[in-house]
């Protein structure tokens, strides 16, 4: 396996690989490498001839610097990992890398996908998630990326962003990787205390629900219900929202959308965690 540590050697590899017209896949994530990440790499691994992989820290899509500060990191684990999976090259670059001119986001414009659930609730969030994969992809220039659906909103913005940008990419969502008790995969999960562990699995447990009382309840009942089961938990609800899987546009009733999906965003302590679930 290849390791690039700045994006010189990455754009010469790059180069040469387009030369031999080998076909790129990319899987961008900011470490603490799971099983939920494994699967993109594999699946990219099945379609591409070669999977490339980044592991950064991208400061511009933190809000709160005490999330930024204590963000697990392992390099070497990762690199372990990454290998005995079979990924052909990682990039491991540094800050002055991604951000040469200065420690900042480019603006966009997405018409409001970025402005509800995580984009109200984190500042700026989604224009650093923007501004650094439109650099991770115009340095790899790969010919299909891999996202997973946990980050949702996250994936309609770089389906919108390759849109705007005009990239010749195939953006391949990949399902939600889950433990056995339900729980996402997420980097965040190495820092639940043992209760919090214990007890997180009550998102999916509620998402699974919200299935179960849409048959019998209002949108509106329904996040009443929602709001009222956390109560019973030691997890912190920070919003419950049922959107318009295109638009991530709160619904009102069950037919106002072909597809709808529940959002979540709960505190377990001080550790924050995202879930999401097709609800039609």
């Amino acid at each position: 396996m290849q390791i690039f540590h700045d994006r010189r050697s990455l754009e010469a590899w790059v180069a040469q690989q387009k030369d031999s017209q080998r076909s790129i896949g990319f899987v961008p994530t900011m470490g603490a490498l799971h099983k939920g990440h494994v699967s993109l790499i594999q699946k990219s691994i099945s379609q591409n001839d070669l999977t490339i992989c980044s592991v950064f820290v991208n400061p511009t899509q933190f809000d709160n610097p005490e999330d930024l500060e204590k963000y697990p990191r392992d390099i070497d684990k990762d690199a372990q990992l990454l290998e005995s999976v079979g990924c052909d090259a990682v990039f491991f670059p540094q800050v002055e890398d991604m951000y040469p001119d200065s420690l900042s986001s480019e603006s966009f414009d997405f018409n409001g996908l970025d402005q509800v659930m995580e984009g109200r609730f984190r500042k700026g969030h989604f224009d650093g998630v923007a501004t650094i994969v439109s650099r991770f992809f115009e340095l790899v220039q790969p010919d299909k990326a891999y996202f997973g659906e946990k980050d949702f909103q996250q994936l309609r913005i770089i389906q919108e962003l390759v849109k705007l940008k005009n990239y010749p990419i195939q953006i391949q969502p990949m399902p939600i990787f889950r433990e056995e008790s339900g729980l996402a995969m997420s980097s965040r999960n190495a820092r639940l205390k043992p209760e919090y562990l214990a007890e997180a699995p009550q998102i999916y447990k509620l998402l699974n629900l919200l299935k179960d009382w849409k048959m019998e309840s209002t949108v509106e009942e329904c996040i009443h219900r929602a709001e009222e089961f956390f109560l019973n938990t030691s997890l912190e609800l920070e919003y419950i929202m049922i959107c318009d899987e295109k638009t991530l546009e709160s619904i009102s009733s069950w037919d106002e959308a072909e597809d709808i999906r529940a959002f979540i965003a709960v505190y377990a302590g001080d550790i924050r965690l995202i879930d999401n679930l097709k609800i039609v």
